[in-house]
């Protein structure tokens, strides 16, 4: 599974030059929660790329839509400090110099346009989370509109890249901008549900908040590496009694895989040790094909009968 996050860093997420816009509830909170994710064990057969919105190079660069084709982190294997290094580079410092706008049409195009050239080198199943504070602004004309922003997610979509939205909504302080709820439109725009929008009154409770919506995020997507699940009650695991099988919206049952360690036969799995497995491995080809399906679910049986022949 390929995620690509396109994270806003614009002076809203944390100036600290008014209220609504501390860094205390929003930035820290948020980018805590974002870095443990990229770090998390549990992110293990995952891809992420990062890119930050708006772009360096001021506003005649950020309203441009090849800004935004080169992530500011590569598509890297998780788990991986890098994204939180990259995080702790653009930090707001504690004044007004921070970066305004909020291109959001532009960081999607870009990144859709990333995506595209991506896959031709590794294809699989990619998905964009977008992380964001605010309507998009200061673009001008049509691009400061978030239905021009739903075009560029229906874009996306169209070349089946489904997006999350994860809204981190303003303290309700005097002078607090609208609610976020219009981003559900570019959720549903982009194919999975409504968007999550974070409460930001509390620091604590927005971190936990985050969190929770990226375990949802992760739980909707499909890791090609499943760690063997303890045997049942009163069994212990034999490796040749096991059974791989996937189910997608499109099949009225389950799919069984079949088990080959060269991975020279199509619709296989493997393990990750064939002498002392600690993990179930979908080769190449499979991994490709479940990924490119939205809503998919893998499932491993013990059985009571050797189903498949390990090599000693």
């Amino acid at each position: 599974m390929y995620l690509a996050f396109a994270f806003d860093v614009s002076g809203s997420m944390g100036a600290n030059d008014v209220e609504w816009r501390s860094k205390a509830l929003k930035w820290d909170p948020v980018v805590a929660a974002t870095k443990q994710f990229f770090l998390d064990p549990a992110s293990e057969g995952f891809k992420a790329s990062l890119t930050f919105f708006p772009g360096a190079g001021g506003r005649r660069q950020m309203c441009v839509r090849e800004t935004y084709t080169t992530p500011d982190v590569p598509m890297t294997v998780l788990p991986s400090p890098a994204f939180g290094e990259a995080i702790d580079a653009v930090t707001p410092p504690d004044d007004n110099s921070w970066r305004i706008g909020t291109p959001t049409a532009y960081v999607m195009q870009g990144t859709v346009d990333f995506i595209q050239a991506e896959r031709q080198r590794n294809p699989g199943k990619y998905a964009i989370v977008l992380v964001t504070d605010g309507y998009p602004e200061l673009c001008g004309g049509d691009a400061d509109s978030i239905d021009v922003v739903a075009e560029s997610v229906n874009e996306a979509r169209a070349s089946d890249i489904s997006t999350f939205v994860i809204g981190v909504d303003s303290p309700q302080v005097e002078g607090a901008p609208p609610s976020l709820a219009n981003l559900h439109q570019l959720a549903e725009a982009g194919g999975t549900g409504e968007a999550f929008i974070l409460d930001t009154g509390n620091a604590a409770a927005t971190s936990a908040a985050f969190t929770a919506a990226i375990e949802e995020i992760r739980g909707a997507a499909v890791s090609c590496t499943i760690p063997i699940p303890p045997a049942p009650d009163g069994r212990s695991f034999d490796k040749q009694k096991v059974n791989v099988t996937y189910t997608s919206a499109t099949t009225s049952a389950p799919t069984t895989l079949g088990y080959d360690q060269s991975c020279a036969t199509e619709s296989a799995w493997r393990y990750d040790d064939p002498a002392n497995p600690t993990a179930i491995v979908l080769c190449d080809g499979t991994c490709a094909s479940v990924q490119a399906q939205f809503e998919v679910s893998l499932g491993v049986d013990f059985t009571c009968e050797d189903v498949i022949e390990v090599p000693r």
